[in-house]
């Protein structure tokens, strides 16, 4: 796998956040189940790009798909392998996809996408190893969120894991430049899973059904989660 030097620093960078906090890095599982029933995958073939240690892989396992993974970081890689052994984890490049054209027809890509040092790139190999009526799912950082924005002022951005954001503007702007229909856009709301369980002394559990209804207007979620086709007649 031939990784640009600027990338390569990322791959480092998640290597060793890998190797010295394994699944602790991650959300729980719940959190992934979530995405999977904003995405509702019936069957056929699965790609989960940027995939880590296969958290999010973990939830298809007695499904009907046909579930395959890749990361930059071969420490995730090996680990994921070990943990979702009914999944086709590889190591690849995310702009340079290890997989055939028109091969999926679902596509994911979870907190990662704003880390792509090239996101045009990313986002046209992504279509191009999807079906024609594909659907894809995506969780992104916000910029507009007041913690992103603490963490600009106060210089705690993570730059060596290039760690990025978009506002939701920019997000859509984005997707709609790529081609792609916005089916639907959800606010991540895991803190708020995360906080009723902390308030009820860990009795009330994570629930991947549950949906709080809130006053926080959609732009200043902490990150968006969002659902897409791409235009069948482009």
């Amino acid at each position: 796998m031939i990784v640009p030097e600027k990338q390569e620093r990322i791959k480092d960078w998640f290597d060793k956040t890998y190797s010295l906090r394994g699944q602790s890095y991650l959300r729980p599982k719940e959190a992934y189940q979530i995405l999977i029933n904003h995405l509702k995958p019936q069957s056929g073939k699965f790609l989960d790009v940027a995939c880590g240690l296969g958290r999010l892989v973990s939830c298809l396992e007695d499904t009907k798909l046909e579930v395959f993974g890749v990361d930059i970081s071969g420490v995730a890689v090996q680990k994921a392998k070990k943990a979702v052994p009914f999944a086709d984890i590889r190591q690849g490049n995310a702009e340079n996809l290890p997989f055939k054209n028109n091969s999926f027809d679902y596509v994911s890509c979870i907190g990662s996408l704003e880390r792509m040092i090239h996101l045009d790139n990313a986002l046209n190999e992504q279509k191009r190893v999807a079906k024609s009526n594909a659907r894809f799912c995506y969780m992104v950082r916000n910029s507009e969120n007041f913690t992103w924005k603490l963490k600009t002022i106060l210089g705690l951005k993570n730059t060596k894991g290039h760690q990025g954001a978009k506002s939701l503007y920019e997000w859509k702007s984005l997707f709609e430049k790529h081609h792609f229909e916005i089916i639907n856009i959800y606010p991540d709301q895991w803190a708020l899973h995360r906080l009723l369980q902390f308030l009820s002394f860990g009795i009330l559990k994570p629930i991947a059904t549950r949906k709080f209804s809130t006053f926080i207007p959609l732009k200043y979620a902490h990150e968006f989660i969002i659902v897409l086709n791409m235009k069948i007649n482009e």
